[in-house]
């Protein structure tokens, strides 16, 4: 069974299965990959999926490929596991035959600090109230600080918004990372609307003295009170920008050129790029990367996320090797930082509260992974909101279980320095544990230590003769001797010594 639903998803669209049908393969997916301990359920379908055809109960529907064949959305995760099957052990799954398989990490670098910054939130609040759970960065966005909001009139600035969240994080000292976006009904009174009530827009201003004179504005006040800022929200998406990439292009030059002339120390965030689990989302991000649009700034932003709430949080490292790739197509290497999500994420179902904690620790434990593919910074969506599937504190609420297991993952890697990271057989685990090994710094001097987790289900790890501890994200620990057996599971632990 892969780790993940994106191999079925393929397979199952090459066999012709419509969206009724993916949405029963994943439910099925998620039945297979949960411990029978934790699902009664799940032993019932592999049951279900094992029986003799004429035995199974019906399926509403059914596609025909060109020979005739029927094939059942059971039938399709049969097809999958025997394919899987075939190119198991002796010839691993996307290795041709002859070509010897690689071990390893997926990747070791010299030991560096895990960043503070690398834990941010996307603040979905106008109060300036900040998160009351350790965190380490903050961006504004949702949080009416669009520029139809600041500037609801040529030459007329309402700051009072953008004021109060810039001195609440400068109470809680954490960095902000403004966001641009929103074009004001007057700079652009033809131009499509964006998904907003106040009449913004999402194409560019008809006048570009227009946009450097608002960038002019925000810069020259919060000269070294804001330490970065993202030169548009999103750059491929229409409801958000509706130009061609040149205009983007000339607007990040503009923006970039004022900026840093107003604030040198400030750290500039291309256009955000999202959709890139399309393809015409990483055109998009190719074309800007091909015409020089990085060129102007310091850091590329872009949008890692599943394809739905409920998929792994793993699966967005599929995501960054994708942006990764086009990226070196266009011959760019720019730092990364994730700064949101898909457009369509409070459309989806809240998740329970035992996978939101594992999956709101393991979302920055992603982050950390990704430092193979330059990612520097991960803007968890949101902060403050609490109609999305994992809320961490809704603005005037006490943190949940999520948010303060995030806090104490924090609180492992705030003296750690990382140096490797890898999962599965290829590092002497279980295919299902991912593990990344860090060197901590204390008063006693320095030891290794490493977060380990699985994808799904349980996995049994005997200790190694060094290790001492093992902490839980509910804040307990207690000592292991070597050779004893460490369970891993869904939720993050980290093992020392």
């Amino acid at each position: 069974m892969p780790p993940t639903f994106g191999l079925i998803e393929q397979i199952a669209k090459a066999c012709q299965a419509d969206k009724t049908d993916l949405a029963h393969l994943h439910r099925l997916w998620i039945r297979a990959t949960t411990p029978a301990e934790e699902s009664a359920e799940s032993q019932e379908s592999i049951t279900v999926l094992l029986r003799p055809p004429r035995e199974r109960e019906p399926v509403r529907r059914a596609a025909a490929d060109g020979r005739g064949v029927v094939w059942t959305s059971a039938g399709l995760v049969i097809a999958c596991l025997l394919i899987l099957t075939a190119s198991a052990p002796g010839n691993p799954a996307g290795s041709p035959a002859g070509v010897p398989r690689i071990t390893g990490p997926s990747w070791v670098r010299p030991p560096a600090p895990v960043p503070a910054t690398l834990f941010g939130v996307t603040v979905n609040s106008a109060t300036g109230a900040m998160p009351s759970f350790r965190i380490g960065a903050v961006r504004l966005w949702d949080s009416a600080t669009r520029w139809s909001q600041i500037q609801p009139r040529r030459g007329e600035f309402d700051w009072s918004t953008l004021d109060r969240h810039v001195e609440g994080a400068q109470r809680s000292r954490l960095p902000v990372l403004f966001v641009f976006g929103g074009t004001p009904g007057w700079a652009s009174p033809t131009g499509p609307p964006a998904p907003y009530p106040d009449g913004s827009r999402a194409a560019p201003p008809d006048d570009l003295a227009d946009w450097e004179s608002f960038v002019r504005a925000v810069a020259g006040r919060y000269r070294g009170r804001i330490a970065a800022y993202e030169l548009w929200v999103l750059g491929n998406d229409h409801r958000f920008y509706s130009g061609d990439i040149g205009t983007l292009i000339e607007m990040t030059h503009r923006a970039a050129r004022i900026i840093r002339r107003a604030d040198p120390e400030a750290t500039l965030v291309c256009p955000g790029m999202g959709r890139l689990w399309s393809r015409d989302g990483r055109d998009a991000l190719r074309r800007f990367a091909q015409l020089g649009g990085y060129g102007h700034c310091d850091v590329a932003s872009v949008k890692l996320h599943q394809r739905i709430a409920s998929d792994p949080p793993e699966t967005m490292l599929e995501l960054a090797d994708l942006a990764d790739r086009t990226l070196h197509e266009a011959g760019v290497h720019p730092r990364l930082w994730s700064t949101g999500t898909s457009y369509t994420l409070p459309l989806e179902r809240p998740l329970d509260a035992l996978t939101a904690r594992a999956y709101a620790a393991r979302y920055f434990l992603v982050g950390l992974y990704a430092r193979g593919l330059n990612v520097e910074r991960m803007y968890f969506y949101n902060w403050g909101g609490t109609k999305i599937p994992i809320v961490l504190q809704g603005e005037g609420g006490v943190p949940t279980s999520a948010a303060l297991a995030v806090e104490q993952l924090q609180r492992w890697l705030a003296h750690a320095s990382s140096r490797s990271c890898g999962h599965g057989d290829a590092i002497g685990l279980p295919a299902n544990v991912w593990r990344c090994e860090v060197t901590v710094t204390g008063d006693g001097g320095t030891h290794g230590a490493a977060v380990m987790w699985t994808v799904a289900g349980t996995a049994e790890i005997p200790a190694s003769r060094d290790t001492t501890t093992l902490r839980r994200l509910d804040g307990t620990s207690h000592a292991v001797r070597p050779g004893d057996t460490i369970t891993v599971g869904q939720e993050p632990i980290f093992v020392e010594g």
